[in-house]
């Protein structure tokens, strides 16, 4: 990031959640933080945050499954700040429920704002970015990027999605030996207030699936790969390391444990409500809604630090001892050798 100016963020899904927590992050900071979400209350309060926490703010009304509303807002943000330093791709919706249940609009909607949103949002990032070979593209993605989870197809097929073309991008950035950087921050379950307002079709109220973090451990994660983009991806949350690495051991294995687990631990024992807000054609911080802020329901389950994130930042410096460790190890186990063989 420059240091002779403020740096230019644009986050999506702003609003609420992660996106909320990230931008109150970079406020902090001292950024110029463009706001990017549907809802109108929700959209106020996140500036409000922003300026409140030292950071400029713009809120820009968009639904990132419009193209056009995506490039256009992207104008406003570098008309009013200037060239966009940071682009955070966020914004998601989803849909509980068996694939069978899934309406196909349904399950296209989820595809065009989870998706689609992150390819509309860096197409008009690197669009500014490339002509200048600077500036830094993070992708919000999930454990579901690498292993699908029942009940929530539509959503694991989008982060899946999420993951192959980021992929195909950076090669092409390498190719191209462009500075404009790209990278990942796969999160575990989190703290937010989308189960509040995710479309749900099962008999119980949505949860996340335990162990359950706060939206400002995954912020502050994101904030950290925008400052050290080279790495390919960061995991967050030691549950995220766990199933990653068993999907790579034994899938097959996880399949079958997700499949005898994995509907209970998603929805609580109290029913849904009879109308429940849903937020996957309309903002519920719209017209009679209010805003939800960065958290859910789950604060008293939830961490908000861990050793993890920490050994991902720090991965370089920790293998780099580790190696030492080992050299010194061999190197004194060498000695003794030659010890022995003096005797």
């Amino acid at each position: 990031m420059r240091r002779n100016k403020p740096t230019v963020v644009v986050v999506t899904g702003a609003s609420g959640g992660v996106g909320r927590a990230t931008a109150r992050a970079f406020a902090a900071r001292g950024a110029c933080v463009a706001l990017l979400a549907r809802g109108r209350k929700g959209l106020d309060a996140a500036a409000a945050d922003v300026r409140r926490g030292g950071g400029e703010a713009l809120a820009l009304s968009v639904d990132v499954a419009d193209h056009r509303a995506v490039t256009e807002a992207a104008d406003r943000v570098e008309e009013t700040f200037g060239p966009v330093d940071v682009w955070v791709n966020n914004a998601f919706t989803g849909v509980f429920a068996p694939f069978v249940e899934i309406e196909p609009d349904e399950f296209r909607r989820v595809t065009e704002v989870t998706y689609l949103g992150y390819v509309y949002g860096t197409h008009a990032a690197l669009s500014r970015m490339l002509p200048r070979d600077h500036g830094t593209i993070v992708q919000v993605g999930s454990a579901l990027a690498y292993r699908g989870l029942p009940l929530q197809s539509a959503y694991s097929g989008a982060k899946h999605a999420i993951q192959g073309w980021n992929e195909a991008l950076r090669c092409e950035l390498l190719h191209q030996r462009s500075k404009v950087r790209t990278t990942m921050v796969q999160l575990p379950a989190v703290n937010t207030p989308q189960f509040s307002w995710v479309l749900s079709r099962m008999n119980g109220r949505p949860r996340p699936v335990p162990p359950v973090y706060e939206p400002e451990l995954a912020a502050r994660a994101i904030v950290h790969a925008a400052a050290h983009p080279r790495r390919r991806e960061y995991w967050v949350g030691g549950s995220t390391v766990a199933t990653l690495l068993a999907n790579a051991v034994a899938p097959g294995l996880l399949d079958r444990y997700l499949a005898h687990t994995a509907y209970a631990s998603q929805q609580r024992a109290e029913p849904l409500p009879d109308l429940p807000p849903v937020n996957l054609w309309h903002p519920v911080d719209g017209d009679g809604g209010h805003d939800y802020g960065a958290h859910g329901e789950f604060d008293d389950q939830a961490h908000d630090h861990g050793a993890q994130p920490w050994l991902s930042e720090h991965r370089g410096a920790l293998a780099a001892g580790a190696a030492f460790v080992a050299a010194a190890f061999a190197a004194a186990r060498l000695r003794t050798d030659h010890r022995c063989h003096d005797r």
